[in-house]
C-alpha cells in the first residue's frame, strides 16, 4: 500500500466510503524526449518575467542527464511496483499462509472478522514496505530530492498505516455483509455508498489528516498573499484560506495544490514552491490552483471515481464469482462472499486498477488543461506561466515529454513540454478572441 500522504496529495482524494476496497487499487514504447515541435524564434529566456509577447516563445528546455535517469528508472519502478502488488495476494495464497492466518483466526470468536482483515493488511504493508522504502526513501536522497530523516520518514508510513487500516477494517466487513445479503446488487450498493464516502473525506482531508503529517499556516510573504487574495477576488473567491505548508522538511521539489470541500476548501502553497519561484511564477501557479477550485473540479473528480467504482465493482464480482468457482474449494473457501476469499477480492481489484485507472487519469489530464487555461486568461501573463512550468521540470528533476504510453497509465497532468506549449499559443484576448472563463474572471482594477 501507498503511504496515506501519497494517495491524497491534491484534490484527488480518494480510497473511501463503502467502494475503498476497490478504489484503495484504482488510484496506482520506450519514452523518449523530443524537440518542441512549436518553437518559434526569438524565444524568452528563462528566468524572464515580461509578459509574453505574441512573437515570442519560452523554450521547452530539455531534460538534463539526471532528470533523464530519474524518468527512465521511474518507469522501470513502475512496473516492478505493479508486479509486486500483484504478486503479493498471489503469495497469500499459493504459499498457504492466508489458509493458515484462517485457521488461527477461528479461536478468536467474533474478533475473528475484523482480525482476518486486519492480518491481511498489515502482511501486505510489512510484505511491500521494502520497495515503499526504497522509492519513497532511498531513492529520493540519491536523487537529491529529498531532505526528511529516516526516522521523519518512518513516522509517515505509520500515521498512513494507522489511518488506512482504521478504514480498510470496516469497510472490508461493510462489504462482505453486503455481499452475503445482497449477493446480485452488492456492487451497486457499495458504488452507491461511496459517494458519501468520498465527499466526507474530501471535507475531513484538510481538518484530520493533512495535519497530521505537516505544519499548515498563514504564509509568511503577506506582499505575496495579498496579490494572491486579489487574485482570488477577480475569480470570486472570497475567502483568505490560503495556506503554507512546510514541505521544505521533506523535500526539495515544489507544489502547491487545492483540497477539501464545501467549509474545508482550501489552496496549499508548499513552502519550497514559494522559495524557488518569483512572485510572478508563484501567481501564475495560484490561478491555476484558483482554476481547479472555481471550476468545481473537486466534485467533478470525485463524481468520475464514483463512476469508475460502480464499474469496477461490477466487473470485481463477476470476475470474482468465476474464480472461486473455478478454483473448486482449493483455497478454503467456496463462496465469494466468504472474507477468506479476500486475496482473491484484492489481486483482481489491482488486475482492474490496471484497466480503469487510465480513464481517470484522462479526465485528471482535461482538468489540469482547463486549470491551465483558466490561469492564462485570469493573469494574461504567458511568459510567467510557461517559466513557472520550466522551474516544475527543473526542481523536481521533469521529464518534458514523456511517451504516449507513460502518459496513458501513469500520467495524471499533461506533459510539462505540452503544458509550456499552450503557454506560448494560448492568448485570444491579444487576438480579439472570446475567453473561455470571462463569466467567472472580474477585470482588473
Amino acid at each position: 500500500m501507498r503511504s496515506w500522504t501519497g494517495h491524497l496529495s491534491g484534490f484527488g482524494g480518494k480510497c473511501v466510503g463503502v467502494a475503498l476496497v476497490l478504489l484503495l487499487l484504482l488510484c496506482g514504447s520506450s519514452p523518449s524526449f523530443a524537440e518542441d515541435p512549436l518553437a518559434r524564434a526569438n524565444p524568452i529566456p528563462t528566468g524572464s518575467l515580461e509578459k509574453l509577447d505574441p512573437t515570442q516563445s519560452v523554450e521547452v528546455p530539455p531534460p538534463t542527464p539526471e532528470a533523464v535517469r530519474y524518468h527512465h528508472t521511474g518507469n522501470r519502478l513502475w512496473v516492478v511496483g505493479r508486479v509486486v502488488t500483484l504478486a503479493i495476494p498471489a503469495a497469500w495464497l499459493f504459499t498457504g499462509a492466508w489458509a493458515g492466518w484462517c485457521r488461527f483466526t477461528l479461536r478468536t470468536g467474533r474478533a475473528r472478522k475484523p482480525l482476518l482483515a486486519a492480518g491481511y493488511f498489515l502482511g501486505s504493508w510489512l510484505l511491500e514496505l521494502p520497495l515503499v522504502y526504497y522509492a519513497g526513501f532511498l531513492r529520493s536522497h540519491a536523487y537529491g530530492l529529498s531532505t526528511q530523516t529516516g526516522s521523519a520518514w518512518l513516522l509517515d508510513q505509520l500515521k498512513s498505516l494507522g489511518f488506512e487500516l482504521l478504514l480498510f477494517v470496516p469497510v472490508v466487513l461493510i462489504v462482505y455483509a453486503l455481499m452475503r445479503r445482497l449477493p446480485k446488487f452488492w456492487w451497486l450498493v457499495s458504488a452507491a455508498l461511496c459517494v458519501p464516502g468520498l465527499l466526507a473525506l474530501a471535507f475531513l482531508k484538510p481538518i484530520w489528516i493533512d495535519p497530521a503529517f505537516n505544519q499548515f499556516g498563514p504564509m509568511k510573504d503577506q506582499v505575496l498573499e495579498s496579490r494572491i487574495l486579489e487574485l482570488a477576488n477577480r475569480a470570486g473567491i472570497q475567502t483568505d484560506r490560503v495556506y503554507e505548508v512546510d514541505m521544505s522538511t521533506k523535500t526539495r521539489t515544489v507544489n502547491a495544490y487545492v483540497t477539501g470541500l464545501f467549509g474545508t476548501q482550501r489552496i496549499v502553497l508548499w513552502d519550497t514552491l514559494l522559495q524557488r519561484l518569483d512572485q510572478d511564477e508563484v501567481l501564475a501557479v495560484m490561478g491555476h490552483e484558483i482554476g481547479h477550485y472555481v471550476l468545481n473540479h473537486v466534485r467533478s473528480g470525485i463524481l468520475l471515481s464514483s463512476i469508475l467504482v460502480c464499474l469496477g465493482l461490477l466487473l470485481l464480482d463477476r470476475a470474482t464469482r468465476w474464480l472461486v468457482h473455478r478454483s473448486c474449494g482449493r483455497w478454503g473457501f467456496d463462496r465469494p462472499d466468504d472474507l477468506a476469499s479476500l486475496p482473491v477480492l484484492m489481486g483482481v481489484g489491482l488486475l482492474l486498477s490496471l484497466v480503469l485507472s487510465p480513464v481517470g487519469y484522462a479526465y485528471s489530464r482535461h482538468m489540469e488543461h482547463e486549470a491551465d487555461r483558466f490561469t492564462l486568461e485570469l493573469n494574461q501573463n504567458n511568459g510567467a506561466a510557461a517559466q513557472a512550468f520550466v522551474a516544475l521540470q527543473r526542481e523536481n528533476l521533469g521529464f518534458p515529454r514523456p511517451g504516449w504510453f507513460v502518459r496513458l497509465v501513469r500520467s495524471t497532468h499533461p506533459s510539462l513540454g505540452d503544458r509550456i506549449d499552450f503557454c506560448n499559443t494560448y492568448h485570444p484576448w491579444t487576438e480579439g478572441k472570446p475567453l473561455r472563463y470571462a463569466h467567472l474572471i472580474k477585470p482588473k482594477n
